[in-house]
């Protein structure tokens, strides 16, 4: 089962599956101008996209790892004002962190005892299998997010 996990999120972040663009895939290509647009005033940017995206992997990994609350590289939660600073070297940092939050997120699940996958972990109201099959399902859906954004924007 937990090859199965690693699978699963693999083909929903950067590995080839039947379903189209993967999170990392859906990235690819994007210049920092391209990642700041926004639809219309308030709403959401590619690159906001990305940092959630990169959030919420390490918050699965966390209660993983039973780390403590606070210890994202970025201030705050869930939502990131990006950019902070318009530059390729800024967008591809926060392309790195999604990296990098990913490889902590797949290390944490491999290193997970079957028999944890039922269980729910301190500060969490959800089963280990469901973070982490809910985690791979977020990908996807802001990888939807993000072609449709490119979509518009190149109208």
């Amino acid at each position: 089962m937990i090859a199965l996990l690693l699978r699963t999120l693999d083909q929903a972040y950067d590995k080839k599956s039947w379903h189209g663009p993967t999170l990392r895939g859906t990235l690819r290509g994007v210049c920092a101008e391209e990642a700041a647009w926004r639809p219309a005033p308030g709403r959401h940017n590619v690159w906001e996209l990305a940092v959630h995206a990169a959030y919420w992997k390490y918050s699965v990994a966390r209660r993983l790892e039973g780390g403590e609350r606070g210890s994202f590289p970025l201030a705050g939660s869930n939502w990131f004002p990006r950019p902070e600073e318009l530059s390729e070297a800024a967008w591809k940092g926060d392309l790195a962190l999604l990296g990098e939050m990913h490889r902590r997120l797949r290390e944490a699940v491999a290193a997970l005892d079957p028999e944890q996958l039922e269980t729910i972990p301190p500060g969490s109201k959800t089963r280990v299998v469901d973070l982490v099959l809910g985690v791979a399902a977020h990908d996807l859906y802001h990888a939807g997010q993000v072609q449709l954004l490119k979509r518009l924007r190149s109208r």
